[in-house]
């Protein structure tokens, strides 16, 4: 297993899983991981929603229009093969979460807080999964922000908001990415 630095160092976004189960006992570290993430005033804002296979087939109707509104919008040649990818994000990838955030619409700058701390919750459960070998991707795709989503997966919408969907499993490949230094993206203040 990898140090935690060479964990946060190492990890990347994956976009293509092997077919191949993830064990209950890591998605329950990488569960423990995002309940431990930091939170002004300990709101724990988060929620985390595991999404089966039926809710995945549920949802294969909105994804099949949502593609095609998304295809035709940027005049694809290929709307089929655009649809046919779309729903294979959904349906295989071996781990799926939606990730929530807990609303604050009489408080702007605590719905700010929470966010946040959600992203840091997220990022948790992303860096768990990597350190046992299992990839991820984190998505805000349109999915994401649809009303008839909040209803299939049970969401109050006036109460959270879905910070994107997670999908997990091991990698296929990992993709070299370039990062910029730290040196490029930090001012020293006297």
């Amino acid at each position: 297993m990898n140090s935690p630095q060479e964990n946060i160092l190492s990890r990347r976004t994956i976009y293509r899983f092997m077919d191949k189960e993830v064990s209950d006992m890591i998605i329950t570290q990488a569960l423990k991981a995002a309940s431990c993430a930091p939170c002004h005033k300990q709101t724990h804002p988060w929620r985390f929603y595991s999404i089966g296979e039926n809710t995945r087939k549920s949802l294969i109707p909105l994804i099949t229009k949502l593609a095609r509104i998304k295809s035709e919008k940027k005049g694809s040649n290929s709307v089929d093969e655009d649809i046919v990818r779309a729903v294979s994000k959904i349906q295989d990838a071996p781990v799926l979460f939606a990730i929530t955030s807990k609303l604050s619409p009489e408080d702007s700058f605590r719905e700010r807080e929470d966010y946040a701390a959600t992203v840091c919750a997220l990022h948790n459960m992303v860096l768990s999964f990597w350190a046992n070998g299992v990839g991820s991707l984190w998505s805000t795709g349109s999915v994401t922000r649809d009303d008839e989503t909040y209803h299939k997966l049970g969401i109050n919408k006036q109460q959270e908001e879905i910070i994107g969907f997670v999908r997990a499993g091991y990698p296929i490949s990992t993709p070299d990415v370039w990062k910029p230094s730290y040196e490029e993206v930090t001012t020293y203040l006297d």
